[in-house]
This record gives structure tokens, C-alpha cells and sequence, in this order.
């Protein structure tokens, strides 16, 4: 499933990824309300569905960069023409059995990290598609976020998976929210305050974006 929300002035883009199997789900209403926030800000958004879309995160043979006749697939092709250009990444999903949903893994092998062998990440490479760019992962599970500081949980997604894409791929910064004891006891008023968290936060590298993206518009005048 792709959306595009496009702003009237080009001041940003952001990438959302949403990794859910069920499309009412607690994560969906984050991805909303961030995408929300992001048009109200005048930036654009590209929505990744990858269950509406049926992606498939199954990496081929063929795709490993490190092997003769390396190539990539033509879905996989077609989704880094769509994110090209993008400013900040954002992935949106559950903790399943104290990892990503293997979706999400999917996706991270098979479109982040197309073509990019291991010899590249330990230079510390600037990847094409992520160098540079801001890195928010929007989290959530039924237990309790204490539970899961508890057992190290929350902190090991920060060190395997996001501050691994930072290094690896060479982007500018990560920020990671958990939202936790997500079941179907949450109350109206502990949602709503939850999503009001996505949208502050939305807000806030929304502004830290266009800051970012007037700068660099200044320092080309100022060099030209």
C-alpha cells in the first residue's frame, strides 16, 4: 500500500514504514497520526503498508551483493525509486517475541540494505538511499515497558537494530519511542495520550527537519 501526502512547498520527506498484520491495529493508529502531523506541517509523506502491500521479505539469492550476477529484483527496484530523495526513515511496528516482525526484517535486508555488502558497513560506507538521514522507530508490546527494561529488551533493539543502521549505513541520527503495555484493556484516556506523544514527536523533528533542510538551502546560496 502506498499514500503519498504531499505538502504545497517541497520541505521534507519522510518514509513510513508500518509492519502489522492487522490493519485496525494500536500500530496503524500511530502511523495516522503521525502522517497527520507531518501534512500539517507542510512535509510529505511516503506510507509503507508492507502487509496491505504484500511485500515480500524474503531475500533472494540473487539479491546477496556479495555473490556473481548480483541483481536486484524488480519490487525491490521500484521501492527504492519511490524513497529516493526521502529525508527521514521511520519504522512503525510491534515487538514480537523480543525482535521485529520478520516483515520488518525482511524489508531492512531486502530494500534498505539492497546492495550493500558487509565490507562496506565495517568502512563505514555512506549508503545511498539512508547516508545521512534521521532514523525513528515508533515501537510497541503488551507488556510493560519497566518489564522489558527489566530483562534489557528495549535497549537491545536500540543496539542491534537501530544504532546498527546508523553506523552501518551511515545516517545522521537515531530516536527510538516505545509504547508499552499495548492490549485490550488500554483505556481511551492512556491512547490518547500515547498518540499525543507520536504527534509531539512528529512535531518535533518536523521542525528539527526544516531547520536543517533552511540551512543547507543558505549555506548553497552563500557558497554560489
Amino acid at each position: 500500500m502506498t499514500l503519498l501526502i504531499s505538502s504545497t512547498t517541497q520541505v521534507g520527506r519522510h518514509v513510513v514504514v508500518l509492519c502489522h498484520s492487522d490493519p485496525d491495529s494500536f500500530n496503524r493508529s500511530i502511523a495516522d497520526t503521525y502522517c497527520a502531523a507531518v501534512s500539517a506541517a507542510g512535509q510529505d509523506v511516503i506510507f509503507r503498508d508492507l502487509y496491505a502491500m504484500g511485500f515480500d521479505p524474503v531475500l533472494k539469492a540473487s539479491e546477496r551483493p556479495t555473490i556473481p550476477g548480483f541483481q536486484r529484483s524488480a519490487d525491490v527496484e521500484r521501492e527504492l525509486a519511490m524513497l529516493s530523495g526521502s529525508d527521514i526513515f521511520v519504522l512503525i511496528y510491534p515487538v514480537w517475541f523480543g525482535s521485529p516482525p520478520a516483515m520488518m526484517k525482511g524489508y531492512v535486508e531486502r530494500v534498505l540494505g539492497a546492495g550493500v555488502d558487509p565490507e562496506a558497513i565495517q568502512r563505514h560506507d555512506v549508503s545511498d538511499l539512508l547516508g545521512g538521514k534521521r532514523l525513528l522507530s515508533f515501537t510497541t508490546s503488551a507488556a510493560t515497558t519497566i518489564w522489558l527494561d527489566e530483562q534489557g529488551e528495549v535497549q537491545a533493539l536500540r543496539d542491534v537494530f537501530d544504532r546498527y543502521l546508523v553506523a552501518g549505513f551511515g545516517m545522521h541520527s537515531q530516536k527510538h519511542m516505545h509504547l508499552g503495555h499495548i492490549t485490550s484493556q488500554l483505556t481511551d484516556r492512556f491512547a490518547h495520550q500515547d498518540f499525543y506523544e507520536v504527534e509531539e514527536e512528529a512535531k518535533r523533528i518536523c521542525e528539527e527537519l526544516a531547520l536543517a533542510l533552511a540551512g543547507d538551502t543558505n549555506n548553497r546560496r552563500e557558497a554560489s
